[in-house]
């Protein structure tokens, strides 16, 4: 995938869209953000999500920096792009100082995995699904 431009120990930056979930035509290229398998949640600077009109839907979520520090952000919906892969994940509003960061649920959502010996992100192959099972459930 041509996005990631280097990888260092499980991260990498590459280019992403964020596009709004309900306006498809409303979308913010980021030339460069970091994808950190270490963080669950995908943050952008609250301009951005601003300028695209991105409602805050969840207020003062918890969030525990690597220092031990704990903070509270905002939370929206938006669609993230990478090349052909896409996703609508939850996006946290980063305030001045904190990084861009392309989280690992995001990842799961685009079906993506970091390649650290080839130092790009790659299709992470099938999706496992649950098995047929002959036996019904009964409650």
């Amino acid at each position: 995938m041509g996005g990631a431009e280097h990888i260092d120990m499980g991260a990498c930056h590459a280019r992403c869209q964020i596009e709004h979930p309900a306006h498809r035509t409303k979308r913010v290229a980021i030339p460069s953000i970091l994808v950190d398998t270490g963080s669950e949640y995908t943050w952008v600077p609250a301009k951005t999500l601003e300028r695209l009109a991105i409602t805050r839907e969840k207020k003062d979520v918890r969030f525990v920096m690597a220092n031990g520090q704990e903070i509270t952000r905002s939370v929206g919906f938006a669609i993230i792009r990478l090349d052909k892969f896409f996703t609508i994940d939850e996006v946290v509003f980063g305030e001045p100082g904190d990084l861009a960061l392309l989280g690992a649920r995001t990842l799961e959502g685009l079906n993506l995995r970091v390649d650290t010996q080839r130092k790009k992100l790659v299709a992470a192959g099938p999706v496992p699904a649950a098995a047929a099972s002959r036996r019904r459930l009964v409650i």
